[in-house]
Parts: C-alpha cells; structure tokens; sequence
C-alpha cells in the first residue's frame, strides 16, 4: 500500500508538472561520456531515459520523491522530476520494484552504495568549475594500517606549486565525509581540488595540502540480549540522521558509545597522520594542522580533534553540530580558528540550540569563530562545497 501510494504521488507530480515542463533540457555534466541523459533544464528538473522493453513500471527516484517514466513502442521509458535544489544530489532507477543506478550516468558512493548522481546547475557554481588555473594533483594512496593490521586507501590533495618548490613545506588539513559515503566523497562529489585550485589561483586562499581518508563506522554488534560497547571495526557506516547533534558527557551524539570515534582516532593518530608526515613535505605541528568534516565527519571533528590541541589547532564542522563556549574554554590559546556551518533548510529543522549564539558567544570571548549559512540548501553537498570554500579561505592565516 505505501508504495503504491508514493507511486501515485510521484505520478501525480509527474503529470502536474508535465504542462509546465520548460524543453530546454541539456545532458548533464553527470553523463558518461556519449551519453544523452541523465539531462537538466533550467527549471532545475531532471530528465533520464533508459532502455527496459520488459519492464512493468520504471521510476525515477531522486530527492525523496518517485516520479513515473513513460513507455514508448520500443520499450524506451522518459521521465522527469519536479524542480531540484541547486547542487549535487543522488538518484536512482526503480525498476519493475528493483533500485538500480542509471546506467546513463557516472556513479558516486553516498548512501552506503555506488549509485547515480547529477548536479542542478547552481548560480554560484563558478567556484567549483574546472578553470584555465594553475592544476593541483589528486593522489591516491595505499597505506598499511598498523591499528587494524589492514591495507587502507585515501586521496591527498597537493596544490599546483608543490612540486615546484621542492623546499617549502605545507600546512595540513584533514577533511573528513559523512556517514554512509567513503573517502571519495570530496574529491568528486566534493570537487575539493577545483575549489582549491581556483581559490589559491584567486590569491584567496594559503596553498595547503588536503587528506581524504576513510572513517566509516557503524555500531558494534553485541551478543544477544547485550547492549553494544566500545568501538566499533573500521571501513563500516555509521548510523544514520546524526546531524546537528554534539558528543555530551560520556555518551557519543544520537546515543552512541561515548568513545565511538576511538578507533577512527587510533588510525588517524597512529597511522594516517605519521603516513602524511613521512611522506610529504608538511609543517608536522599542531599550528599547521586542522580537521574538518561533514556531518559525521564534523562529529569526528569534534570528538577526535576538540579535545587534542596538540594535535590540531583549527577546526571546521560542516552540518555536524557546534562548539559552546564550555567545550572551548580546554583549547583557549592554542587555537587558531573554529569554523561552523549548515544549510539554511537544515536550520529551519534544527532542534535543540542555536549554533549561531554558540559561534556568537565564542566571538565574544576571543575566539577567531565563524558560522557560515549556505543559503536554500539542505544535509547536501551544496552546502558542503560552499562551507569549504567559505573555511579555506580562513585557515591557516
């Protein structure tokens, strides 16, 4: 019953949509290469075709909502969605009640699977763009963990002048994503180097370096009757809708385990970190290092980098919660910048404290802070992008 309802709701979407469809679609830059679909229009709807002669019913799954395809002699099913936000948003094909990517488009992990993406144009999306600037690399490394006796995997941003100038050493940030995408997530649904690239070209930002890596976590399974304890494995999800929540007392945000993000800060101690510094030319102090992250990255942010100024010295916290002028009073001199931020939708939903009067207070007793609002975005990687746009153009001044 409920999926024939969501059906009908997405089919009477489509339909009220449909004698208001603008046809100036275009394919987006989302496509594989010669491919026509997935396509946008400027109304910010998005149009996807796929071949299913078979098929009983195809959908288009994006945003929250299904909208019903339409099936030609050949077997050919065309649809498309209501307007989209602006920005970088997950989709999918449901076919015959199968979920499966469009086989059209390039695929992104997020949502704990590989799948679909497409970005709705985006008034400010200049910032992002690939530029006729000078290029930085992204470097993909394998690394053994010695904390999980396993071979792990990240990317390292390195700006275009790095090796250019082979006796300067870099500052460092740690960029973590969100619960239940990978370390690929910033460096393409991110576009990490574009946003740095034209930044440092704009003169607007420090050249630093930028480390991806993975902090998947879920929670640990207990024996049966037994309520879950202590870390959890590594390279897993965690649980989900843990925005704009904050560790507490002992507990961890959402009611998890208070060291839920110990084994995460193991690898990054013990084995990320030291890999970084051996193996590129940073400025190996705590001065010169920061972590940020998105949602569950900004709770890893809070609960691995907070409490270790001797390890880091600035922070940024993208949808992830806040910091109160108790919970910094510990880093008072020694830190450099703090840095939060949300989409405006997600404001609107928050419940429970105004990081605004947070970031407010912090100002007030001499913090360097910054709250930063992405305007008519939601928990997306709109907001994502514009927050690190808005952080490095403050760290590590």
């Amino acid at each position: 019953m409920k999926k024939t309802l969501i059906s009908i709701v997405g089919l009477a979407l489509t339909l009220m949509a449909g004698a208001q469809v603008k046809e100036d679609f275009v394919t987006a830059p989302n496509a594989q290469s010669g491919k026509l679909y997935p396509m946008v229009n400027s109304e910010g709807r998005v149009r996807v075709q796929v071949s299913a002669p078979d098929a009983k019913m195809v959908l288009l799954d994006i945003g929250g909502v299904k909208y019903e395809l339409t099936r030609d002699e050949n077997g050919v099913w065309t649809g498309e969605s209501a307007p989209q936000d602006e920005g970088f948003h997950y989709y999918q094909l449901n076919i015959d009640g199968a979920n499966v990517p469009d086989p059209n488009s390039l695929y992104y992990y997020g949502a704990s699977r590989w799948g679909s993406g497409i970005d709705i144009p985006a008034h400010d999306e200049d910032f992002y763009q690939v530029k006729n600037v000078p290029q930085g690399q992204v470097r993909e490394l394998y690394y053994y963990s010695k904390v999980n006796d396993a071979m792990r995997h990240c990317y390292v941003y390195t700006p275009a002048e790095y090796d250019r100038n082979p006796q300067k050493r870099y500052p460092v940030l740690y960029l973590q994503h969100g619960g239940g995408e990978s370390e690929q997530g910033w460096p393409q649904q991110g576009k990490t180097a574009q946003i740095m690239d034209n930044l440092i070209a704009e003169g607007k930002a420090v050249p630093f370096i930028i480390v991806m890596d993975n902090g998947a976590w879920r929670m640990p399974q207990a024996p049966q009757g037994q309520r879950p304890q202590g870390q959890a494995p590594q390279g897993q999800r965690p649980p989900q809708g843990a925005q704009g929540q904050r560790p507490q007392g002992q507990g961890g945000p959402m009611g998890l385990p208070g060291n839920w993000a110990d084994g995460f800060k193991r690898t990054l101690f013990e084995d990320i970190i030291p890999m970084i510094d051996s193996n590129f030319r940073t400025i190996a102090d705590a001065d010169h290092r920061a972590m940020a992250g998105l949602s569950m990255g900004g709770m890893q942010t809070l609960s691995i980098a907070l409490p270790n100024p001797q390890m880091f010295s600035s922070f940024g916290v993208f949808s992830g919660g806040t910091v109160t002028l108790e919970q910094a009073q510990a880093i008072k001199g020694s830190n450099k910048l703090i840095f939060v931020s949300y989409g405006s939708r997600e404001l609107e939903n928050r419940r429970g404290g105004n990081p605004a009067e947070d970031i407010k207070a912090l100002r007030e007793a001499g913090f360097n802070a910054h709250f930063y609002v992405s305007e008519n975005t939601a928990h997306e990687w709109q907001s994502w992008r514009r927050s690190l746009h808005e952080f490095a153009q403050l760290l590590f001044k």
